[in-house]
């Protein structure tokens, strides 16, 4: 998909914080909140991503997470063209499953 002459990218966060404590899984779920306010959407439980309408907004998301990381634990982000993203093979148990779509609606900054 290409949105004004930008291609769209999928921003994805991996990341592996300690839960051990009530503290770290306070900042863990809060973590895990902050990403959701920021458009992000669960695919596994420590795997969030989000669409972004070009590279440079994707950049700006990027830098987002960079701000709300906790104080331990290892996050990791990783950019997907929109075509890229769609060829994800996806399985749920034996079964293949769909691969989630681009939401239609558009965000104006």
């Amino acid at each position: 998909m290409i949105i004004s002459g930008y291609r769209a990218m999928w921003i994805v966060v991996l990341f592996d914080i300690p839960v051990g404590t009530k503290p770290q899984r306070k900042l863990a779920a809060d973590f895990r909140k902050r990403l959701r306010e920021d458009g992000f959407s669960m695919l596994q439980f420590s795997v969030y991503a989000r669409p972004c309408p070009s590279e440079e907004n994707a950049l700006v998301h990027a830098r987002r997470v960079e701000s709300m990381l906790p104080p331990e634990g290892q996050v990791r982000l990783l950019q997907l063209t929109d075509r890229q993203y769609g060829r994800m093979i996806c399985f749920q148990a034996r079964s293949p499953r769909g691969v989630e779509a681009m939401p239609q609606q558009l965000e104006f900054f």
